[in-house]
């Protein structure tokens, strides 16, 4: 490993999220960095939450730490495999910045796609979580893989990933309890298929860079054992229809001024 390629591995930024309400230590070029999918993931908790979430795949903790900024009722468990991103998880938790949100964030070095006693054996005990939320790793095992490991790791879909990521979720929610979860709309049906028999109530928010542009991602709740019928609610543009200003929804979704409440209305 040549000097250069050290630096580049141990390289660090430190990033302001929530208008500075809080902030997360990421890789300096390489690997994952959180930005608008993880708060917009975030934003997905309803602000009357309580009791704890469990942040699957959390990388340096930006998701499960935005929920933790915007509501004092939560505690969180950051979810990572990666020994990396673990480190800088506790890193982000341990920020002066942080000294708010702390005593409420744990960092979890565990495999989220283990099952039984190996998935409790690793920290996750079954039915202990009140939400549990998630961004799976989104890119086709087709599609062109990039030589940064750390952002490979993070973004590669293996065979029934998906699957595995949302059977660990049923198992470790309670009843009652809600998964979040943001994807690409190519994941759609494994992901229904996924949730079949453990989460329903499943509600749909389909996100497009701007009106008259097709949809990117899908933001999805869902409840354990809920047996409502799937709803498709009212796209969110993350743009006006001109410029790169993201619009008013937004911009109150990024920075933790508002959240995606769930539609309880029978129709």
């Amino acid at each position: 490993m040549t000097e250069d390629t050290a630096l580049m591995e141990t390289a660090t930024t430190v990033d302001a999220f929530h208008r500075g309400r809080f902030h997360i230590v990421q890789p300096r070029g390489r690997g994952h960095r959180a930005g608008v999918d993880a708060m917009l993931l975030a934003s997905l908790v309803p602000g009357d939450a309580t009791g704890r979430l469990a942040d699957f795949g959390a990388g340096s903790g930006a998701a499960g730490m935005a929920v933790a900024s915007r509501i004092d009722a939560i505690s969180v468990v950051l979810v990572e495999r990666s020994p990396r991103m673990v480190e800088l998880a506790h890193e982000s938790v341990a920020l002066p910045q942080n000294a708010g949100i702390a005593d409420r964030m744990t960092v979890l070095n565990a495999d989220v796609t283990l099952s039984g006693r190996q998935r409790s054996t690793a920290g996750l005990d079954d039915v202990s979580f009140d939400h549990v939320i998630m961004n799976p790793p989104f890119n086709d095992a087709a599609d062109r893989t990039t030589p940064d490991a750390l952002k490979a790791e993070a973004h590669a879909m293996t065979d029934q990933l998906i699957e595995r990521w949302i059977r660990s979720a049923a198992a470790v929610c309670k009843p009652g309890g809600q998964l979040s979860l943001i994807a690409r709309p190519q994941s759609l049906l494994e992901i229904l298929q996924a949730c079949r028999n453990r989460f329903g109530g499943i509600q749909l928010t389909p996100v497009h860079p701007r009106p008259g542009e097709e949809a990117i991602r899908l933001l999805l709740t869902a409840i354990k054992g809920n047996r409502a019928r799937l709803a498709l609610r009212e796209p969110l543009f993350v743009h006006e229809q001109d410029g790169r200003a993201f619009s008013a929804q937004t911009d109150d979704l990024c920075n933790g001024r508002a959240f995606i409440s769930r539609n309880t209305r029978r129709i």
